[in-house]
């Protein structure tokens, strides 16, 4: 029995997997203008079947289920052309049907056609070939035949052709025994197996690409495609790279379409598949057959050259893999053994093609031949990049896009982005990558104008302005609220003035620093208006901090003064508002950070930063003078400031949770039903806890929680707005360089 080739049995098992879908159906098609000869065509096609054993081959199963070739003879394997009228409105809904077809590998051959009649002289013809039995090259071999075979059967004869120095089943009979075993140290197979796997483990899966919705489990073959253009200036800028560092104008395109996935991934490294014509003979030129295979191409964009220096490295990769491309792809995938997964392609998940059959040479005698794009509704990858030559010297090709992951705008923009790396690197091959703007004009004033149009007035204050502005409103409204004592504005003002009173005594004021230390509890929040009335900026150091980073902290910050544990003795000390020459450019706070070479560093936020973020906060969640908002977050924090600032800036209330309790969800659950709090700030994990507490459930009270510092799992969003529904939370993000969020 006749083996499959290496192709043929990828391809086979592939379509045994996805149910005999029509992702692998190839269909070229011709628009034939002129006085057409139906008989001669429809003999043509069968002479070109007759000449092409792939084209009337079956796939039948052995005793072990083990797929071989049927080919039969050209008698029992007539090729029909039925003819269909159609008007010109129905022609893509029809041909869009044909090309649909699935095809039954073991009972049917791989070849079908069929010729729509448009009028007495437009006609169009489809092929319809399963990728089992031709490729994209094939396209030449099969076009020249026809149009020998047409020549022939109009002069009233038989095609006479040149004998094929081979056929396809002696291809596959020679491909196994040129590769050997690739468990053979000495094979050829193993040879190239070797260059393979040291050139691509380590793969990053998958390539992080601006998807429109997560990836299901598992991926299917559904796709759109959309058509994209390259002016013939930038081709010739192109092919005059290619032509001055001796690469092919597949490889330049290639390097550009590295960048690009780099610039849409924020990678570094990045793999685009390419398939490979696998015609290593010059006996295979004129055969009619699956010879492709699958390369990868591995592109190190690290240390942000320029294009031009990324060449010789896309060039070179090149060049090896073609020296090495006679291996499988499923061979390499199994030896490789990247992570897998049912979601996407292993090792990599964007292709690229560069199409070299010259369609326009397709002629038949008396008529006007034109080629005509119909594609399948599928795609072989997340994205599938394919360029040609046409006859102006422009490049046009197309995207194929995997439709469970892009939208049809987004698979637009990223062909437009692809045009305008192309060029880019075309006009200033030696400037850096990382300067090519993929962005459009019309995008960038969106971003830059539109969207990022934040800017509004801002009250030119400060914190303690703000806040003594709201106790001269609402003196008699609670501002605080502890666990053994409840405050006033106008009393929380007054303790808060005599510690700030006090301090200035000790030095205190604009750019000088105070580091607070003392248990969570209403004196902590006396502690931190205190200093900041002062006019200096407060360090804050958790009482739970370890005793080393304390240190660091006190020894890097150098504060004029530390309040630890307890306040100062304030008797005598006035209550009044002290005067200060406080600017809202002076630092409010000292936060350290977590640090990303071994310390941590402190982070001065000056007071105009930090009360913009705090109104922006009383606008966006509409604080009201009826609020309480719970202070629970470590002071060392900075989510603590808006907890500590924003309400007492509205005449709304601060609720301050106990030292022991701010991680327990079950006191907290019962601290925001007693206390009916209506804001409150939680880590991910512990929100994941309180959404577990059965107390939980009777915080109807809270109208909004903000989240931030952890991933925020649209799992838990959901628990919580389940458990609450009457309570927004809302995912918030940023550095403390940036003022708390973004």
């Amino acid at each position: 029995m006749i083996p499959l080739s290496f192709a043929q049995r990828r391809m086979w098992l592939t379509h045994q997997l996805e149910g005999g879908a029509e992702t692998y159906n190839i269909s070229p098609a011709f628009r034939l203008r002129g006085p057409l000869d139906q008989a001669a065509l429809v003999a043509a096609i069968g002479d070109v079947a007759a000449r092409h054993e792939t084209l009337r081959t079956t796939y039948v199963l052995d005793d072990n289920d083990e797929p071989h070739q049927k080919i039969l003879p050209a008698a029992q394997a007539p090729v029909e052309v039925p003819v269909v009228e159609v008007t010109p409105d129905a022609l893509d809904e029809a041909v869009d049907a044909f090309i649909a077809h699935r095809f039954d590998l073991m009972a049917d051959i791989p070849f079908k056609a069929r010729l729509f009649r448009c009028s007495p002289e437009e006609h169009v013809l489809v092929l319809l070939i399963h990728h089992i039995a031709s490729d994209g090259v094939s396209g030449g071999p099969l076009a020249r035949d026809l149009t020998t075979a047409y020549t022939a059967r109009l002069a009233g004869r038989a095609p006479v052709y040149e004998p094929l120095a081979v056929t396809y089943k002696d291809y596959a009979l020679w491909q196994r025994e040129l590769l050997g075993d690739v468990t053979d140290p000495g094979s050829l197979a193993a040879a190239q197996a070797n260059y393979w796997r040291k050139e691509l483990t380590g793969v990053p899966q998958p390539l992080g690409l601006p998807l429109d919705r997560p990836r299901p489990a598992t991926r299917d073959s559904k796709g759109d495609s959309l058509s994209l253009q390259v002016r013939p200036e930038v081709a010739a800028g192109l092919q005059r790279l290619a032509d001055e560092r001796g690469m092919t104008m597949s490889m330049v395109v290639q390097a550009a379409l590295g960048v690009l996935l780099g610039m849409l991934s924020g990678g570094e490294d990045v793999t685009i598949g390419n398939p490979i014509a696998g015609r290593t003979d010059e006996g295979l030129a004129d055969l009619v057959g699956l010879f492709v295979n699958t390369q990868v191409l591995r592109v190190d964009l690290s240390g942000n050259p320029s294009f031009a220096d990324l060449l010789p490295q896309v060039r070179d990769k090149a060049l090896a893999a073609y020296e090495h491309q006679d291996v499988p792809f499923e061979t390499l995938v199994e030896l490789i053994n990247p992570e897998r997964s049912t979601a996407y392609q292993p090792l990599f998940q964007v292709m690229f093609a560069w199409q070299s059959f010259e369609k326009a040479d397709f002629e038949l005698p008396g008529l006007k031949v034109e080629f005509e794009q119909y594609l399948t509704n599928t795609s072989l990858a997340d994205l599938f990049f394919s360029l040609a030559y046409d006859s102006t010297g422009a490049l046009r090709g197309d995207l194929m896009y995997a439709t469970q992951l892009f939208d049809r705008d987004t698979a637009t923009s990223l062909a437009d982005r692809f045009v305008r790396v192309l060029e880019q690197v075309a006009a200033a091959p030696t400037a850096p990558i990382g300067t090519i703007d993929v962005l459009g004009a019309d995008e960038r004033d969106r971003l830059v104008r539109q969207i990022n149009d934040t800017a509004r007035p801002v009250a030119e204050t400060t914190l303690p302005d703000a806040f003594e502005a709201q106790v001269r409103r609402t003196p008699e409204r609670v501002a605080v609220i502890g666990e053994h004592e409840t405050l006033t504005y106008a009393e929380f003002n007054a303790r808060a003035n005599k510690l700030a009173h006090w301090l200035i005594e000790q030095g205190a004021g604009p750019e000088q620093l105070v580091a607070v230390k003392i248990p969570r509890s209403v004196d902590l929040l006396v502690a931190v208006y205190g200093v900041v009335k002062a006019g200096a900026a407060y360090v804050p150091l958790d009482t739970e901090l370890p005793a080393e980073r304390v240190r660091h902290v006190l020894a890097s910050a150098q504060p004029l003064l530390l309040l630890e544990d307890t306040l100062p003795d304030l008797s005598g000390q006035p209550e009044t508002d002290p005067e200060r020459d406080l600017s809202p450019d002076n630092a409010a706070y000292v936060i350290f950070t977590s640090g990303s070479t071994g310390g941590p560093k402190g982070v001065p936020v000056a007071h105009r930063s930090i009360t913009n973020r705090i109104e922006w906060g009383l606008e966006h969640f509409d604080v009201t003078v009826e609020d309480r908002m719970l202070m629970s977050t470590s002071a060392s924090f900075d989510a603590s400031v808006p907890e500590m600032f924003s309400n007492l800036q509205t005449g709304a209330s601060v609720v301050v949770a106990s030292a022991e309790g701010r991680r327990d969800p079950a006191y907290l659950a019962d601290l925001i039903r007693r206390e009916q709090v209506t804001a409150a700030f939680f880590v991910p994990s512990l929100l994941s806890a309180f959404v577990t507490e059965p107390a939980a459930a009777d915080c109807t009270s809270l109208r909004w929680i903000e989240v931030a510092a952890e991933a925020f799992p649209a799992a838990l969003a959901n628990r919580f707005t389940d458990l609450l529904p009457g309570c927004s939370a809302n995912n918030l993000y940023g550095p403390t360089e940036a003022t708390v969020e973004v």
